[in-house]
């Protein structure tokens, strides 16, 4: 197929940086005033209609292909051409979980026969958008009407919801279908455990060891993907829960500016510092998520008076000249020298990773990481969001504190931090993002990152996707190994660009993880992995 049409230049092109900073600031304000945070109220997003979002594919897909090894865009060319229905691309994601979701297990709930029940009603549905009879995953802390929502809990554990969340809502209105709620770390502050810590999902790349790290809250929504048991899935990430579950199995991640997906309906962590998006196997599948879910919502403040939403399917489509690939917009990419220094397997793939960059029109400069930039997204001022955590949850930290499970002690955390730490973290989030755009983005469009901690703590979009595999040692296995860039506020489209470019000339993100060898049954008591203390402070959201 060709190109799409030419596009205008990227969002941050004419980025009001002042207007963001002083949105960051209200956002702040706003947290005061949500009250406990709790999403109470009894409708959901409007149901005006979405425009129908385009799929661009470079080449047709093979339809012998087996349906769990498409992309989310291959399928939806498939599914539009009628060479593949929704109830054949259902069942065989079904089977699949029924074959092997005892040893990834990536799921909290499966929805047999309510996605069965959809896909078949879908065969007869038009007009049919990107999302249309695509399966996907989504994270079991976003309201689902009439299935149980747990954010894997003791708290929620019995907690039916009578309306859908914002973002569940829009995918359902593209078309998507929900085969499930995927696990997740308690109340998103950890890898997926149960609530008192005995670890469940695993990484899809060491189904049979549990002890390697599948990434951060949104584990199962990321091992649905990796392990061919969801086209597509939706997280949520306050401190790397998106970025970090797409490192480690694969995928690509893309965590959003502050604001574009609504909040509403998903149970609270950080509400200054929530992010809602999607887990996928590619940057276009990504796009095609986001591009679905995000804009405005009168449920939720933070969406409200944003700048329009960008082409972000066309941004992510690759540009060709001639034979070559090159980036859709001139773009310099800024890299932190600091984060090259090593001799790891992770700083040769990100060399490698730079290297190709480079031939692709993306100008590769080096800034100078601006001197306070590590003490402003530290531990020090990061904790400031504690308290927020903690003033939702009130009445049950003041009832029992076994609700809490192992996550308890971060939430106790927040209840001892006083008010003049939290408005000190407030001051340093801005002069963050101030530091961010005086000091960093005068220097470059997009920056590469070593941790997702400013990025979450400013609100600007982050994206993780893979560069290559290293072998583990301990695991005894080879295992991704990924990068993130970061951009500008409501650049997303910008980053699609250069992830695009990036994958079409290269193909680890098409790498598949290895089968289990054998089923793994559920551990028993005796051998369980639990987490430490240690493990939740380390890895917690």
């Amino acid at each position: 197929m060709t190109d799409p049409p030419e596009m205008a230049g990227p969002s941050d092109a004419d980025l009001d940086r002042r207007a963001f900073i002083q949105r960051l600031a209200a956002v702040s304000a706003l947290a005061a005033g949500v009250g406990a945070g709790v999403v109470a109220g009894p409708a959901a997003a409007s149901s005006r209609t979405r425009p129908v979002v385009d799929v661009y594919l470079d080449e047709t897909p093979d339809p012998s292909l087996d349906p769990i090894d498409l992309t989310l865009a291959q399928a939806a060319l498939l599914l539009r051409r009628g060479s593949l229905t929704p109830v054949e691309l259902v069942e065989r994601h079904l089977a699949r979980i029924a074959e092997f979701d005892v040893t990834y297990q990536a799921w909290n709930t499966v929805l047999v026969e309510a996605a069965l029940k959809r896909s078949r009603r879908l065969e007869r549905a038009s007009p049919r958008n990107a999302l249309y009879g695509i399966p996907i995953a989504v994270k079991d802390n976003y309201y689902t009407n009439g299935v149980r929502t747990t954010a894997n809990s003791f708290i929620y554990q019995d907690f039916v919801p009578t309306f859908d969340a914002t973002v569940v809502t829009r995918i359902q209105q593209a078309g998507g279908i929900v085969l499930g709620k995927s696990q997740m770390g308690p109340l998103a502050t950890t890898r997926a455990t149960t609530p008192d810590g005995i670890i469940t999902t695993v990484n899809a790349w060491t189904p049979e060891d549990p002890a390697v790290y599948p990434g951060g809250s949104s584990t199962g929504s990321a091992t649905a993907v990796a392990g061919r048991m969801a086209t597509c899935s939706i997280g949520t990430q306050t401190g790397g829960s998106i970025t970090y579950p797409a490192l480690a199995q694969g995928l690509t991640g893309l965590k959003p500016t502050m604001g574009r997906c609504s909040l509403f309906g998903v149970i609270p962590l950080t509400y200054t510092r929530d992010h809602p998006g999607p887990i996928a196997r590619d940057i276009k599948d990504a796009a095609i998520m986001l591009q679905s879910i995000a804009g405005p919502d009168a449920n939720d403040a933070r969406t409200l008076g944003l700048p329009e939403v960008p082409d972000l399917v066309a941004a992510a489509t690759p540009v060709r000249r001639g034979k070559n690939v090159v980036c859709r917009w001139p773009t310099r990419l800024g890299v932190f020298a600091d984060d090259l220094s090593g001799t790891s397997a992770a700083v040769a793939h990100r060399r490698v990773m730079l290297d190709m960059m480079s031939g692709l029109g993306i100008r590769v400069v080096t800034v100078e990481r601006p001197p306070e930039w590590n003490v402003l997204s530290g531990y020090a001022f990061n904790s400031a969001r504690l308290p927020e955590r903690s003033e939702a949850f009130l009445e049950y930290l003041r009832t029992d504190l076994k609700l809490f499970g192992v996550s308890l002690t971060t939430w106790m955390q927040g209840l001892f931090l006083g008010g003049d730490e939290y408005v000190r973290g407030q001051r340093a989030r801005l002069l963050l993002a101030e530091m961010a755009f005086e000091q960093v983005f005068n220097r470059c469009d997009v920056v590469l990152q070593g941790t997702p901690d400013a990025f979450d703590i400013i609100g600007f979009p982050l994206v993780a996707f893979p560069i290559g595999l290293a072998h583990d040692e301990r695991a005894g296995a080879d295992l991704p190994v990924g990068a993130m860039i970061g951009g500008q506020p409501y650049a997303e489209d910008r980053l699609c660009a250069v992830v695009a470019a990036y994958q079409a000339v290269t193909d680890t993100h098409r790498l598949r993880p290895p089968e289990p060898d054998h089923v793994r049954p559920r551990r028993s008591s005796a051998d369980q992995l639990r987490l430490t203390l240690d493990d939740v402070e380390r890895l917690g959201a």
